[in-house]
């Protein structure tokens, strides 16, 4: 029997929360998941963006909304009144993120995740981790944190440069 230190590098499973983007599946280190919620429930006010879908209050946090369904797919219908938010504690702020729906929490070992086909080092997407199977599903690995530091440093070049 051996115990795990924390501060070790993962050698177990690791957990991600799968959820649905425009017929995909995708996951997220569920480590940084607070909490799950429906769109209706969230009190939301300064709604403008096509992405960013205004500002919420959870809990008596307030963070962005961020419409995954738009960035990934384009053209997202309005979210109904049970749209799932994933609310995530990234290095930097909480936020949530509007998806199609959640699935469920994954368990991945280090060898059931590859390297995305096609995906070179150079590539602007590194931000995608990898391409997990299990019991016949893939799932599009996402490091959360990178995704949002490329979207705010693109906000911010572009309000520079306007």
């Amino acid at each position: 029997m051996h115990t795990m230190s924390t501060q070790s590098a993962p050698i177990g499973k690791m957990e991600f929360l799968s959820f649905q983007l425009g017929g995909m599946e995708y996951g997220v280190d569920f480590r940084k998941v607070k909490e799950l919620r429906t769109f209706k429930s969230l009190d939301r006010f300064a709604s403008e963006g096509t992405i960013v879908k205004g500002v919420a209050v959870s809990r008596g946090v307030i963070m962005p909304l961020v419409d995954m369904r738009v960035a990934f797919n384009e053209r997202a219908a309005s979210p109904d009144p049970m749209t799932d938010v994933i609310i995530l504690q990234l290095s930097s702020c909480v936020m949530g993120m509007v998806v199609d729906g959640v699935t469920d929490v994954v368990r991945l070992y280090p060898n059931q995740i590859s390297p995305i086909p096609g995906l070179t080092r150079d590539s602007d997407c590194d931000y995608l981790m990898g391409l997990g199977e299990t019991d016949g599903r893939r799932l599009i690995l996402v490091d959360i944190d990178k995704l949002m530091s490329i979207r705010r440093e693109t906000v911010a070049g572009a309000q520079k440069a306007a």
